[in-house]
């Protein structure tokens, strides 16, 4: 099961409205899904069969007033269904329609499926994660899916006022490899700059800056950031040791360097002997960089997260009370917002096919009936 997202173009293009429908193709489809639940808010839910030519006609009719489609299948596999870019930009020629694919719709991996966890290894994140001494390490979340849908969201935006200048829509070749290759940064930088391998994995230290990693504290664990003299002389100071400033293997980043280890265990020596707690009172203030490392439970109760309104409370109609994230960005004027529960899958089928595409009751009963929805 493959999901497809439409945007549906307003009615009124000067308004600014505008909404998805999560298009689910299924041979069978079930009720619920807790990922559906978890991801899809504002949304509305149509379950329908592509096996089925009357179903693959809706999606035409869907997409022949849709701004943007949004595909991940296999490259190619859409094309004997007529849902390829080529068969629908000829329905809507300024259509955004964007694949996301494991590794492109060209090159010699284009035929391959994409994972998260494979990508993270092939594309080189994996071995610049984890502890020094450790194996290499997937992130704990399945971020490569993540920032290609960043990119991918970016990519429609630019494609949309593209098409304001143009009137011409496009077709977006989004590949988790290739967004993972772009995410490296400063280490992609410096291999291509000095043509050497990466420096490996640094946990949660910095390769070219010391102290500037976690260190255990007697209940938890705290980031301290040292990042030039002038903070490391601060760090010094809070940590009750500002000899340690002017010691001769300390006093400049470049000594802390060839001295790392000796200083990192120094510091933990002194981190060890006070609560997580105590240490984010006593640096309070001092405008020296400085962290807890929380679980994701107590990132979720923290203050600021309160404070900045990213959970937000829905009644679900089939689940009842659901606390969701909310938004991150923040705007001026626009106020984004939980508008609609994450829906059931096909929970919107009668809604969508009466509404957009003005389907009697009756019509849509018999495609019911003949399984071209749910």
């Amino acid at each position: 099961m493959h999901p497809i997202l439409s945007r549906a173009a307003c009615k009124d293009p000067a308004r600014v409205r505008t909404f998805w429908v999560y298009v689910l193709f299924v041979r069978g489809i079930n009720k619920s899904n807790a990922h559906s639940c978890k991801v899809n808010r504002n949304k509305k839910s149509l379950g329908l069969s592509f096996q089925h030519k009357a179903g693959v006609d809706i999606l035409h009719k869907l997409a022949k007033d849709c701004d943007v489609l949004v595909e991940n299948y296999l490259t190619g596999a859409l094309k004997k269904y007529g849902m390829d870019y080529d068969s629908v930009a000829k329905i809507n020629p300024g259509l955004i329609y964007a694949s996301i694919t494991g590794y492109g719709q060209t090159g010699p991996y284009s035929s391959r499926a994409g994972y998260d966890v494979m990508v993270e290894a092939e594309m080189g994140l994996m071995h610049i994660t984890g502890h020094r001494d450790g194996p290499p390490a997937k992130v704990g979340v399945a971020i490569t899916d993540l920032t290609t849908g960043l990119y991918t969201a970016n990519s429609v935006l630019a494609s949309l006022l593209g098409r304001a200048k143009t009137g011409r829509g496009q077709h977006i070749d989004v590949a988790l490899a290739d967004c993972q290759i772009a995410s490296p940064a400063n280490i992609a930088s410096s291999c291509l700059i000095s043509g050497k391998p990466d420096t490996g994995r640094w946990g949660t230290a910095h390769p070219s800056i010391v102290p500037y990693k976690g260190f255990k504290t007697s209940d938890g664990d705290i980031v301290l950031g040292g990042g030039n003299d002038r903070l490391f002389g601060i760090m010094c100071g809070k940590l009750g040791k500002p000899e340690w400033s002017t010691d001769s293997r300390f006093i400049t980043n470049a000594d802390r360097v060839a001295h790392r280890i000796e200083m990192e265990d120094l510091i933990e020596g002194v981190t060890s002997t006070k609560t997580t707690q105590e240490w984010l009172d006593i640096f309070e203030g001092s405008g020296m960089p400085y962290a807890a490392i929380n679980d994701v439970k107590s990132t979720l109760e923290h203050e600021n997260t309160r404070a900045r309104g990213m959970i937000t409370e829905i009644d679900h109609p089939s689940c009842g009370p659901m606390k969701l994230l909310s938004p991150p960005v923040k705007f001026s004027e626009s106020k984004p917002s939980i508008r609609t529960a994450p829906p059931t899958l096909g929970q919107h089928t009668q809604e969508v096919l009466s509404e957009m595409l003005g389907m009697s009751d009756s019509d849509i009963e018999a495609l019911k009936k003949d399984g071209v929805v749910a």
